[in-house]
């Protein structure tokens, strides 16, 4: 069953074509990378999904209803969250903050309730702050709660950044370059992570990634975009062959150590 589709998906800016007619279906609960060089189209791709970037033509489709039209905060509350490829986090903000800032359109509580510090809000909030802790337990950051985001290490902050898409209790999430700038042991913990949510958390992944390995090893299927348009796509042993995608992306090299 799919639970997200692109047809025709094409963006232009002015007279440059950033993704021309992708066509892609990903099953519910599956694992889906989108890979491809620097200035495939990859990143447009997904700010399209999220309503950051508006089709010039086409249609996105979640569980058969369209999203296209839109606004980002829409596109969330429906079911999508992401991750970016330059870390976004609220840096003067604790780690906690952070989470519950990505809890913020699941709370019910009315401003006014905020302001008078109605009972009902009070235990709302205490509830959402319980909910985050389990949730930076969960990714392995619970040691730094009240530490604000900026003192994190590079790779606990990419996993903070993945702790708030998922407090929006998302049906696809979106990591745009999770690995990017980990070392070996972080992308090992990612790897496993990214493995347990797709179980534990009943949600579907798409991610771009430019580490191979991690690629291969962690997919169920690829898709693979060069200069905006989709070239190929298969699980990983068809994409590992494919000849034009060595051509135009992977390389030998790479093909041979993601083996």
């Amino acid at each position: 069953m799919n639970i997200l589709e692109v047809r025709n998906l094409t963006k232009q800016f002015g007279g440059l074509t950033a993704t021309s007619n992708i066509n892609m279906d990903v099953k519910k609960n599956s694992i889906t990378a989108v890979i491809g060089p620097n200035g495939a189209g990859k990143t447009t791709f997904f700010n399209m999904i999220t309503a950051v970037y508006k089709p010039t033509s086409g249609d996105i489709l979640l569980n058969g209803k369209s999203l296209v039209g839109l606004k980002p905060h829409q596109v969330s509350k429906f079911g999508i969250t992401r991750t970016f490829q330059n870390i976004r986090l609220f840096h003067d903000l604790t780690v906690l903050d952070n989470v519950l800032v990505g809890m913020h359109q699941r709370l019910k509580s009315h401003w006014a309730g905020t302001l008078l510090r109605l009972p009902k809000t009070r235990h709302e909030e205490k509830e959402a702050k319980v909910a985050a802790y389990k949730i930076l337990q969960y990714v392995g950051l619970a040691d730094y709660v009240n530490e604000n985001a900026a003192n994190l290490a590079y790779g606990a902050q990419r996993r903070l950044e993945i702790a708030r898409a998922i407090a929006a209790k998302p049906r696809v999430l979106l990591l745009d370059e999770p690995a990017a700038g980990m070392n070996p042991k972080e992308t090992k913990k990612l790897t496993d992570l990214i493995h347990d949510m797709r179980t534990r958390l009943d949600v579907t992944i798409i991610l771009i990634e430019h580490d191979m390995k991690l690629v291969m090893e962690i997919s169920d299927f690829i898709y693979v975009l060069d200069h905006g348009e989709l070239i190929a796509s298969g699980i990983p042993e068809q994409i590992r062959n494919n000849k034009r995608v060595i051509e135009a992306y992977l390389g030998k090299g790479a093909v041979s150590n993601a083996q």
